[in-house]
Parts: C-alpha cells; sequence; structure tokens
C-alpha cells in the first residue's frame, strides 16, 4: 500500500471532508515542502500559520536536539526548568509592560480556553459572580467548548450550539460605525455583569482576514479599564510579526489585561500554548486557600523541548536577516494587495503587515463553507503552491524566509486563476 492508501486506511485529519486530496509530505526545507513522488510546493499559508522561520530550520531544529540530551520533559505542577524560566521571562520583556506572569498549556484553543477559566474565577475567588463575555461577530476563538462559546455561531460549531453558553456579540468597529459599537459596547460594560471582553486584534483570521480598526479597539479596552471588566486578546494568529509588529497589540496604545498565543510560539516545530496576564490577574490566584488555585492543568504543560524551540525562534527574530525579510514580505504584500483590489473578479483585496487575503466575487456568502476554495485549492496545488482557502477567500501568509521570487510566483498564478 502507498501512504496516502494507508493514511485513507487509519487517519482521520481536521477540517477535511470527504474527497478531499491528501497530499503525502515527507520532507521540508526553508519555505518548500516535498511530496512522496518528490514534487516541490511552496508553504504559502506555513502550515496553518504556524511555520515563521522556514520548515526544519537548523537553529531550532540543533537546540531541540542538544534539549533532548538535558531534559525533555517534567511535571510542572511543582517544578520548573531553565527553557521554561528563559523563556517566560524573554516574553514578559517582550509584551506589554502590563503583562507580568506567563501560563504554559498546548496549543491555540487551550490558551484562550485557559484565559476564559481565568476571568470566571477571577471574579469568584473575590466573592463576585460574573457571567457574561462580550466578543466580535465572527471571532474564531477555538474548538474546546469554552473557546467555541466565544466564537460567533454557525459553521465550525453548529452541532454543538445547544450546548454553548450566551455570548454577547458586537460588530468590530470601524470610523462608520465607531459611534454605534462604542454605544452599544458601554451599555452592556455598564450591567456590571460582564467578566470579560475577548477579541482577535485587528486581524480576524478564520472569517477571512478581516481588519477592523485598531484605534477604535483601544477606545474600547480603555471603557473595560473604566467599567473594571477585563480584557482578552486572541494573538494565536497575529503574534510573531504576522501583522508586522511583534504582537498585534503593540497596535493599541491601550492593552489587555491577558494576552493569549500560541501557532508560531515555537517557529512551527512544537505544540505550545501561552496565556499571559497582568499582576492583577495573578494576584487574585495567589493564596493560600487551596480553592482560589488555578484549577487547569496539562500533562505537558512547560514541555522542556517545546520551550527550547520557542527560546530559538526568538533568537532567530533578533537576526537583522529575520527583521529585513519581514519587512520586505509587509511592502510586497501590500503592493501586490494594491495592484490587484480593483480587479473585476474579487469582492475585496486587503492587507495588514505580512497577511494579505483576497476575497473571490463568487455566488454565495464569503464564508468558509463557500465551494470556490476546493476549486482554488486543487488548482494552486496542481501549480506547486499550497494556499488552504477560508471558503472564496485566499489567504497569503508566508513564512519569514519565502523568497521574494516565490511570492512573486504566488501573485502571478493568483492573476492566472482570477482571469481563468
Amino acid at each position: 500500500m502507498s501512504l496516502k492508501e494507508k493514511d485513507l486506511k487509519y487517519i482521520w485529519h481536521p477540517f477535511t471532508h470527504k474527497g478531499t486530496e491528501i497530499v503525502p509530505i515527507v520532507r521540508g526545507e526553508g519555505a518548500y515542502v516535498y511530496g512522496e513522488d518528490g514534487k516541490q510546493y511552496i508553504d504559502g499559508f506555513s502550515s496553518w500559520w504556524v511555520n515563521m522561520h522556514g520548515h526544519c530550520h537548523p537553529y531550532i531544529a540543533q537546540k531541540i536536539a542538544a534539549q533532548t540530551l538535558e531534559l525533555e520533559h517534567v511535571a510542572f505542577g511543582g517544578f520548573t526548568h531553565p527553557q521554561a524560566v528563559k523563556l517566560a521571562e524573554r516574553l514578559v520583556d517582550l509584551l506589554p509592560d502590563k503583562i507580568d506572569k506567563i501560563f504554559f498549556s498546548d496549543n491555540g484553543s487551550t490558551a484562550n480556553e485557559i484565559a476564559l477559566k481565568m476571568a470566571i474565577q477571577y471574579w469568584f475567588n473575590q466573592g463576585e459572580e460574573r457571567n457574561k463575555f462580550i466578543t466580535f461577530s465572527n471571532d474564531y476563538h477555538g474548538d474546546t467548548f469554552g473557546s467555541m462559546s466565544l466564537t460567533a455561531r454557525g459553521g465550525f460549531n453548529e452541532p454543538f450550539e445547544r450546548f454553548l453558553f450566551d455570548v454577547e456579540f458586537i460588530d468590530t468597529p470601524n470610523p462608520e460605525n465607531r459611534l454605534e459599537v462604542l454605544s452599544r459596547f458601554e451599555s452592556l460594560l455598564k450591567g456590571n455583569d460582564v467578566a470579560g471582553f475577548i477579541f482577535e486584534p485587528i486581524v480576524q483570521g478564520a472569517a477571512g482576514m478581516l481588519i477592523h480598526s485598531p484605534e477604535i479597539l483601544s477606545e474600547m479596552i480603555g471603557l473595560c479599564e473604566k467599567y473594571d471588566v477585563l480584557t482578552i486578546a486572541d494573538e494565536v494568529l497575529t503574534g510573531f510579526y504576522r501583522t508586522g509588529k511583534f504582537f498585534s497589540v503593540d497596535h493599541l496604545s491601550n492593552k489587555p489585561d491577558i494576552i493569549c498565543l500560541s501557532k508560531g510560539v515555537t517557529g512551527g516545530f512544537m505544540t505550545m500554548g501561552v496565556t499571559a496576564v497582568s499582576e492583577k490577574i495573578f494576584k487574585a490566584f495567589d493564596s493560600e486557600n487551596k480553592k482560589h488555585t488555578f484549577l487547569h492543568g496539562h500533562s505537558y504543560t512547560g514541555n522542556a523541548l517545546a520551550c527550547a524551540a520557542a527560546n530559538a525562534s526568538l533568537d532567530l527574530f533578533e537576526k537583522e536577516k529575520t527583521q529585513q525579510n519581514i519587512k520586505r514580505i509587509v511592502k510586497q504584500q501590500s503592493d501586490f494587495i494594491n495592484s490587484i483590489k480593483n480587479h473585476p473578479k474579487l469582492r475585496d483585496a486587503r492587507n495588514f503587515g505580512t497577511i494579505a487575503a483576497i476575497e473571490i466575487d463568487t455566488e454565495g456568502e464569503s464564508n468558509y463553507f463557500n465551494s470556490k476554495g476546493n476549486d482554488a485549492y486543487k488548482w494552486f496545488l496542481e501549480r506547486g503552491i499550497i494556499i488552504r482557502p477560508l471558503g472564496n477567500v485566499l489567504i497569503m501568509i508566508p513564512p519569514y524566509c519565502i523568497k521574494e521570487q516565490d511570492l512573486e510566483y504566488i501573485y502571478g498564478e493568483i492573476e492566472v486563476f482570477l482571469e481563468q
């Protein structure tokens, strides 16, 4: 049996329906992955947005290999290790001044789930009952039950809706609806029953890279501070220069109480989630009362190999070459979007930092289940390009090592696709 045949027999893939083409990948290097048949593909979506510096980056691989001979893992309940301490210190230094403590976990959904539980228990520990959460329409925060509750209804969570708790959804802010959004938002905050406001800062990923105003989002965080409501930034997608700055919240004048990270934190090598919090949050749990202990944990929390990978990834961000590549990608993405945004086959074209998206004008609404994405995915795959569309929205989020000519090749093939 071939690799593909064995896969079909034994493996259940995520977000994959019957008839989806499964491509066996046997090797990766830089911005490329290679199929079992030797075909080269440009990884134009960073393997679900996680790969930052390229596949099999030798520096990260070497740091992980060295760590395997020192310590692979130790239970994080009551123990610690050098890689975790080093990583936590570095992240606190890089994150806004408001952030003081790091809680490790396993993935993006869990990082947000932890933030949700922290917000609920934060008020519980102080003897105050607050049960309401606010989030943006079209936000996506994960696939665990808490994070699904904080995600826009329908689509990703329709079979489970009857089990989800109610959330207040509000429109994303822009200059045209600013007064309306702020008015409704403040009216919800005045009720004194809001535990927290969670949001994808500036870019809504799964919704098709929709972009909203950082200035108005900052105003909303300011209102939360006024009414003593916790704020949670879901930076799972946007962290580590995806928006052109180290974190998306660096574009905001007011900073959140909690910041959730994952995807790019280890450069795409290991699974890790991070929930970073202010001292204000931590103090509500820092008690000899055992019931005030944060009631959450994982077997692989603070895994030493994952921490080593994350520290190596941060080392690479300090390299001048990495910074130059990021600036070049930001410019290339912006230039391409500006050149194509008036194309008659598009509903919209948008970019922010290293993220670019084009929305194809096709039948039906623009969403994940628009069938145009299946056709586009196969078309680009045949041409050696991996772009996993979100419905009729084509997304370009490349690793930072991608060559200028490879990005230009992707742009050229997009134009050919639109003409056909």
